[in-house]
């Protein structure tokens, strides 16, 4: 090789990692909103937590409708972006077809499996959040009937829903537990009139403590039960804020730390399944100044121990999507 080959050959390398060095991530929002105070949000805040630290600067996309999904997969991956990351198991299928055409592109998606060689994809055991949750919305009710909502009705909803239900019997093996969906399209996620509706009517059947895990339309949720003056719990972000005093808990669901990791990682994102659990933090309940009246000593006590069981490995919690069956209702 002439030194002029060298040269050359030594200038395309350069540009080669300057241009990964370059390369910007971005995120595409699900259905519901950029600022539905949940699942979209959590991502946001974690993309914003990685833009303060590094000074850098990502890309966005808020889709519209389920059509767009293909194609900002497929704008992001031609603009250079690198990693394209996404919010939401919806996008499972067409990450499955899009992925294999950017083999320079790395992907993260978010509550769904694709197998392919350059995503990493990023799933949470809820179940185990959700449980302690609800061990907490039983030792707060004071009828013995407390109430879950979820969005649309997909196996992952009912995984959380199944958690709640055992971490309510846990604790009141009589506890009576009503359970909703709000629909079957992925509208599901954003109408809280109608989660105002449900939590109105489970209300009505009694429930004094109300689980909402339903993007969007969990905001309706907690807005009625903090009208009828009953207790909710809020799900994904921390939710306590919403209704100080109201709010007995969050369940966390750490989609910021997911979106920050996979952003630092940038074009050398670890590729493969991550999963995020009690054990490493993905997931958890919010204790702060808006429900630290509601929860007393011995309450956080009994469930702290709970989660310190589960990690061990002493305490199970059924996993609904491992069969499609919930061991309590």
């Amino acid at each position: 090789m002439t030194f002029m080959h060298k040269l050359a050959s030594t200038a395309a390398a350069l540009a080669l990692t300057a241009g990964a060095a370059l390369a910007e991530p971005a995120l595409i929002f699900d259905l519901g909103g950029k600022f539905d105070k949940s699942f979209n949000e959590a991502a946001y805040e974690g993309a914003k937590r990685w833009a303060g630290e590094t000074g850098g600067s990502y890309k966005e996309i808020e889709m519209q409708s389920e059509a767009q999904r293909e194609q900002a997969l497929r704008r992001l991956a031609e603009s250079g972006a690198n990693p394209v990351v996404m919010t939401g198991f919806a996008f499972g299928d067409v990450l499955n077809q899009v992925a294999p055409d950017f083999p320079g592109t790395k992907f993260a998606i978010i509550d769904m499996v694709v197998d392919q060689p350059n995503v990493r994809s990023v799933v949470f055991t809820e179940h185990e959040g959700s449980y302690l949750v609800g061990m907490m919305a039983a030792k707060a009710s004071k009828t013995g009937t407390v109430g879950f909502i979820g969005g649309m009705d997909i196996p992952l909803i009912r995984r959380f829903g199944c958690g709640y239900a055992q971490g309510v019997k846990a604790v009141n093996p009589n506890a009576v537990i009503i359970q909703n969906m709000t629909g079957t399209t992925p509208a599901a996620w954003n109408d809280p009139v109608k989660g105002a509706e449900l939590a109105r009517s489970q209300k009505a059947q009694g429930a004094d403590v109300i689980y909402a895990a339903a993007g969007g339309t969990g905001i309706g949720v907690l807005q009625a039960a903090a009208d009828e003056g009953i207790l909710s719990v809020g799900v994904d972000s921390n939710q306590n804020y919403m209704h100080p005093g109201k709010v007995l808990t969050s369940m966390l669901k750490r989609v910021d730390n997911a979106v920050y990791e996979a952003f630092k990682m940038g074009t050398d994102l670890q590729t493969g399944v991550q999963v995020m659990n009690l054990a490493s933090g993905g997931v958890g309940y919010a204790m702060d100044d808006n429900n630290a009246s509601l929860v007393s000593a011995d309450m956080q006590a009994a469930v702290d121990a709970a989660a310190a069981e589960i990690i061990a490995g002493t305490r199970a919690v059924h996993d609904y999507m491992s069969d499609n069956s919930c061991p309590v209702n």
